[in-house]
């Protein structure tokens, strides 16, 4: 009998629980799995969870959520047997759609049913575990406000952007990949280990979660005309064939700037432990994910 834990964080949307336990009693029914639930309480809940969930055998977590509870999550999985599924309830899911996961529940819970695995990469930015993309230019900045931020959504992170952009002052950076070493002004500077930024952007549309690489995107500083453009290729899926993104790939990165004041891992602002440099490197096949394949 397959054990399966469910990890639900409630500020993903509470009116969805009573649905949520219809559908799991319909697609995972007691005579074939174990299933248990709990409920995100604090800050690296969801890793202390995991972790007690690898010692208990779990086959399968299940991260109800955003991007934010995955990535919380995934920290007590990695290098574990038990795997990691989605139940996409964030506002972005960037994670799941980078791996083709329905938003719909009952979908998204018959992928657990089929259960087809694969392990993804994972990269670490100054150690800050990301799952779809670390970044320190705008979108750094970005997170950090949204962090203070009421109004969560693609409303709420829009309205931030409109904000910011006019007084934002793209950084000059030294950037270090597998040894090669160049200079660049940048308004983004993104690292991307998935494709997809969520809500369907994709600023590098070819990466992809089990390449063993990560992917250095650099948009040059860009005037306000150009924010539409922009948002209409990477909703398209092809801005790294236009001059607004400069493309890079590898497995180790450094990036130094005097002018370095934020990090982001998977949207999340994080604090920066050593000053002016953000140091990103990628670990291959790190943790099990049931995937749509």
């Amino acid at each position: 009998m397959k054990k399966i834990l469910f990890i639900i964080n409630r500020k993903a949307g509470t009116d969805r629980e009573k649905r949520l336990e219809h559908a799991i009693s319909k697609h995972l029914p007691a005579d074939r799995y174990e299933v248990s639930t709990a409920f995100l309480a604090y800050l690296g809940h969801g890793a202390d969870l995991a972790r007690e969930a690898v010692q208990n055998g779990v086959d399968i977590v299940v991260a109800v959520g955003g991007d934010g509870s995955i990535n919380e999550i995934s920290q007590g999985l990695i290098g574990s047997n038990t795997a990691m599924a989605i139940l996409p309830l964030g506002s972005g899911n960037g994670l799941a759609r980078a791996l083709k996961i329905p938003l719909n529940i009952d979908k998204a819970l018959q992928l657990i049913v089929n259960n087809k695995q694969r392990a993804i990469d994972v990269g670490y930015a100054n150690e800050h575990l990301f799952l779809s993309n670390a970044g320190v230019g705008f979108d750094a900045l970005i997170a950090e406000q949204f962090r203070h931020n009421t109004k969560r959504g693609l409303s709420g992170y829009a309205k931030l952007v409109l904000k910011s952009f006019n007084t934002y002052d793209p950084a000059e950076y030294n950037i270090d990949i597998d040894g090669s070493s160049f200079q660049a002004k940048a308004f983004l500077l993104t690292v991307a280990n998935g494709n997809q930024f969520g809500y369907e952007f994709k600023l590098a549309p070819k990466a992809s979660v089990f390449d063993g690489q990560l992917d250095l995107c650099i948009m040059p500083p860009v005037g306000i005309l150009s924010l539409l453009p922009v948002s209409i290729f990477s909703l398209m899926g092809n801005i790294d064939n236009t001059r607004y993104i400069k493309h890079y790939t590898g497995k180790d990165i450094t990036i130094r700037s005097n002018a370095l004041q934020y990090l982001q891992v998977d949207g999340d602002a994080v604090p920066l432990t050593e000053n002016g440099v953000v140091r990103i490197r990628i670990q291959s096949q790190a943790i099990n994910v049931v995937v749509n394949e």
